[in-house]
């Protein structure tokens, strides 16, 4: 009979522990901020971080624009951004301006993604934001067609207003 109560005691210290490793690692991952949200995952390095960034602003493809918008009932520009690296845990200011001077800027050259590239279409400063997702294509929200889509910066539009691009996942 002592066998018996050794296992069963065994076998509770055991559940318990299980118990206690899962609830841990449940907890490691914040709740998505919004519903419908992909809840982020702590990633290796910024390259990896910037690609999960990039698949993320991708599956947004076809959202409507919206004057303002910064969920994914509809976007503006800067929505958009925010909106992707909030779900990444990671906190940018809401205008362009602003997320313009965020980060560190990078050369055209060296473009990855994850990067926001900045443009002036309305004014001399930045007015138009995306987010890199391939070597010469880039996520935004423009007005013009009405949805979130991918464009090419060697487009002859997207090159005459390109100003500059930030990074914001340090290596």
């Amino acid at each position: 009979m002592p066998q018996a109560s050794s296992s069963a005691v065994l076998m509770i210290c055991l559940a318990v522990s299980v118990t206690i490793v899962a609830s841990a690692c449940a907890s490691r991952n914040p709740p998505p901020r919004f519903p419908g949200a992909i809840a982020p995952s702590k990633p290796r390095s910024a390259s990896e971080a910037g690609v999960r960034l990039a698949e993320t602003a991708l599956r947004l493809q076809g959202t409507p624009y919206r004057d303002a918008g910064s969920d994914p009932s509809g976007f503006d520009c800067s929505g958009l951004v925010q909106y992707v690296f909030a779900q990444h845990g990671i906190t940018l200011p809401r205008s362009v301006r602003e997320q313009f001077q965020a980060g560190l800027a990078v050369p055209r050259v060296t473009l990855v993604p994850g990067d926001l590239v900045f443009f002036a279409t309305t004014a001399g400063t930045a007015s138009h934001v995306g987010i890199v997702v391939g070597a010469d294509s880039f996520v935004h929200a423009p007005s013009g067609r009405g949805t979130v889509r991918v464009d090419h910066l060697s487009a002859e539009y997207w090159t005459r207003h390109y100003i500059g691009a930030r990074r914001i996942l340090l290596p």
